[in-house]
């Protein structure tokens, strides 16, 4: 068993403690407000142990080595550290609710899918600057895509509120511990227009590097394809929100189909390959 797998799985598990910790505290009081410096020390904590996993499995050996879990993993861990960044100016410790339980699975699942390929040309420079500013990407649209979902059970709660009940209770106080909706507009759209900032440098990057290893600038592949349907998608949402004042659903369904066209980029292809037809 490698040591990636080790400390994937490790990770998962402080992740896990760490989420059924803040909703026992959630269920028994009134919030997981008293809890915001203790979880983010604990946060951090896990964090590097889900760091170093990655580091072993991506950037152990000689050789750069990926998969669908993997890339997964590194989007996710870098989602969690923009959270935990901005969490140090605005107070949104309820997202960790719904972060907490992603990271425990999503780590699981590179432990337990640890399948990948050697990244070819991993010497080469450009490659690598565009692997990392890749996964930077990735992990800014994932945190827009949790952002977007937690906004839009929002909106469907001040709508059409749930019933009476323990349930009831229980997902009325997770509701009550988020930042306001306008706060979550605002963060949203700085995250997507961070994120579709370092999408078009991947764009750019990976055309360079994929021009001096091939000599060809965009090659016609599913990445490629994905990718820049992901870019236009971003791209028409923030001109939207510019000239029209694009919120509420219409940016969340603009969001959360851009993310699933950049997942598609890479894991979604992965995932069949490596998984369902048992092919690297």
């Amino acid at each position: 068993m490698s040591s990636g797998i080790v400390f994937h799985a490790v990770a998962a598990l402080a992740y896990a403690v760490l989420a059924v910790s803040l909703w026992r505290r959630l269920a028994s009081t009134d919030g997981i407000q008293h809890a915001g410096r203790v979880a983010r020390t604990c946060l951090t904590g896990a964090l590097f142990l889900q760091g170093v996993a990655l580091y072993q499995s991506v950037l152990g050996g000689p050789y750069l080595f990926i998969g669908w879990a993997l890339a997964m993993s590194a989007a996710i861990w870098l989602g969690m550290v923009i959270f935990w960044l901005e969490s140090l100016v605005v107070r949104i410790d309820g997202l960790l609710l719904l972060l907490l339980p992603a990271a425990a699975f999503v780590c699981a699942l590179a432990g337990a899918f640890p399948q990948g390929q050697v990244v070819p040309h991993a010497n080469s420079s450009w490659l690598r600057v565009h692997l990392v500013i890749a996964l930077m990407a990735y992990g800014l649209m994932t945190v827009a895509a949790v952002q977007a979902m937690l906004m839009a059970l929002l909106d469907r709660h001040l709508h059409r509120p749930v019933e009476e009940g323990q349930g009831a209770s229980l997902m009325g106080k997770v509701l009550d511990v988020q930042p306001p909706l306008l706060m979550q507009e605002r963060l949203l759209f700085r995250i997507i227009s961070v994120g579709f900032a370092v999408l078009t440098l991947t764009v750019i990057t990976g055309s360079v590097a994929s021009y001096m290893l091939t000599q060809r600038m965009l090659p016609f592949d599913h990445k490629t394809v994905f990718t820049l349907l992901s870019w236009l998608t971003f791209g028409v949402l923030l001109l939207g929100r510019y000239l029209k004042g694009w919120r509420g659903r219409v940016a969340l369904r603009w969001t959360l189909s851009g993310f699933a066209l950049l997942l598609l980029a890479y894991t979604g292809s992965r995932f069949v390959l490596e998984v369902l037809l048992h092919r690297s």
